[in-house]
């Protein structure tokens, strides 16, 4: 690559392993320029063994060293990338992990330049699991068909441990100090790995973000496909237009509840909106009108409720009413033949790749005794392993360990109504809601969508707010947010800390 291109490389591959090749000692060698990189001795992550180190230095602004280190768990035959971003000048001091995803462990774009734009040694990892274009985990079987249980466990929690480990060393070495401080941040499969981390490895971050934690995961991804369920056993796959005005409706019935109009539903929880209301009114939808039907609404209805066995026993969580039911009650219409469901590709894949272990199955035929059945083994055989729900967060507390979880209320895939679960069962074995407000706090934000997006204040910087009680000692009692809705009204004020609402605070 020439120099006259924006960014260049300066030193390339060292490669650190040749096979069985054993690597204590190792140090990377790197060529020179403007912004080589130094030599930096191999890391130690135990359990692991180190396979390669990249360097690359970037001249961008700021200019870094772009590490890589690949490293695999014998015997499994993984490779993990793990990639570091280090600052050259302005380094704040601090250490950022960042989470993924979906069935992805972590994110190499923006996420990772923001936090060196901000001054952060910035690190990420991929677990091990190679994704193909089509993004279905085909990592998660054997050629036999059965689980691959080690890739499984880098994903629901060891690859974030091991980046802590590589990252803390690498850091240290490059700039010949350890970091001051060491956070985490991550929101969807990110925040459940924030939580994973808390639970399992209370010592490895100063701070963690868990944002819309996907935790409870193996009971999350199976109640993801309850709207389709219930679509299949009625026969009745509403359009997108008819689902919305659903909403809107309830919207307007709740949105005077909290005392003010702004287009949000403070507590969609307690929103006693009837579907049936709609019965008849008309929907006009890309050049065609339909009307209401009471299939239609009883559809919602049984949505709106969450999963339940066929006896009328609560599962899990549904859709909130604000929610767009865009992502789990989809559905799709061919050019030819009736209108069809489309299922929330990382719940069908987790029935595909999880339970019943065929790539090939339709999840769209699931009714209800086969719901029941994949409910029911979900939770037998992927608790212990990935559920990331563990209460008990003394040895985080006891590391002086901060948290913070957010999650809008208007959350499309991952149920608020979760996270809530979670902070209560942590108050009763952590000494009740003050006990546990020293050292972790929920925000919850009315109106807003999965991760971000939506008609409500999204949070604007909680990084800020953790650092600031990390490092100072100042707890947030509120959150900073703002609308990010282009169609509507700027809007800025606080979130409130749990279990206050904005009436409260």
């Amino acid at each position: 690559m020439s120099r006259s291109q924006p960014t260049f490389v300066v030193a390339l591959v060292l490669v650190l392993a040749v096979l069985g090749a054993t690597l204590a000692g190792a140090v990377l060698t790197v060529g020179r320029g403007p912004v080589g990189c130094p030599h930096l001795p191999t890391p130690h992550v135990a359990g692991a063994r180190i396979l390669a180190v990249t360097a690359v230095g970037r001249a961008d602004a700021p200019t870094r060293c772009d590490i890589t280190v690949v490293l695999t768990h014998p015997p499994l035959g993984d490779r993990v990338r793990i990639e570091l971003r280090l600052p050259r000048t302005a380094w704040n001091g601090r250490f950022q992990a960042v989470g993924g995803g979906g069935f992805t462990a972590g994110s190499f774009g923006h996420t990772l330049a923001d936090a060196v734009r901000r001054g952060y040694a910035a690190a990420s990892t991929d677990a091990g699991l190679a994704t193909p274009r089509t993004g279905h985990p085909a990592w998660a079987l054997r050629r036999n068909r059965t689980v691959d249980a080690g890739r499984l466990t880098n994903f629901a929690y060891r690859s974030v441990h091991d980046m802590s480990r590589v990252g803390e060393q690498v850091v240290t070495a490059f700039y010949g100090r350890p970091p001051a401080y060491s956070y985490f941040t991550g929101c969807s499969t990110g925040g459940r790995q924030g939580l994973a981390e808390a639970q399992r490895y209370p010592g490895d971050f100063d701070g963690i973000i868990a944002a819309a934690p996907a935790i409870y995961w193996n009971r999350l991804t199976i109640a993801q496909l309850w709207p389709q369920v219930v679509m299949n056993e009625a026969g009745v796959y509403p359009t997108a237009c008819e689902l919305e005005a659903f909403n809107r409706a309830a919207v307007a019935a709740c949105d005077r509840d909290d005392g003010r109009v702004d287009g949000v539903i403070d507590r969609p929880e307690t929103c006693r909106f009837d579907p049936g209301r709609l019965v008849g009114t008309a929907v006009h939808c890309q050049g065609t009108t339909n009307h209401i039907s009471r299939s239609v609404a009883d559809v919602v209805r049984r949505i709106w409720q969450g999963p339940t066995t066929r006896t009328g026993r609560q599962l899990w969580y549904g859709l909130l009413p604000g929610a767009s039911f865009g992502w789990l009650a989809g559905t799709a219409k061919p050019l030819f033949g009736p209108r069809h469901g489309a299922p929330f590709p990382v719940a069908a894949d987790w029935v595909r790749y999880f339970l019943r272990r065929q790539p090939g199955f339709d999840p769209a035929t699931i009714r209800y005794p086969e719901f029941e059945r994949l409910f029911t083994e979900s939770l037998a055989g992927y608790s212990a392993v990935i559920g990331s729900d563990d209460p008990d967060l003394s040895a985080f507390r006891a590391a002086g360990g901060k948290m913070i979880t957010w999650h809008g209320l208007a959350d499309q895939a991952v149920f608020p109504q979760g996270t809530i679960e979670y902070r209560q069962q942590v108050e009763a074995v952590m000494g009740g809601a003050r006990a546990t407000d020293d050292f972790y706090r929920v925000f919850l934000a009315p109106g807003v969508a999965h991760c971000a997006g939506g008609a409500g204040p999204v949070p604007t910087d909680p990084l800020a707010a953790l650092v600031d009680w990390v490092e100072h000692g100042r707890a947030p009692d509120t959150l900073p947010a703002a609308t990010t809705d282009a169609r509507r009204p700027p809007v800025a004020h606080n979130l409130c800390r749990y279990p206050r609402t904005a009436q409260a605070c």
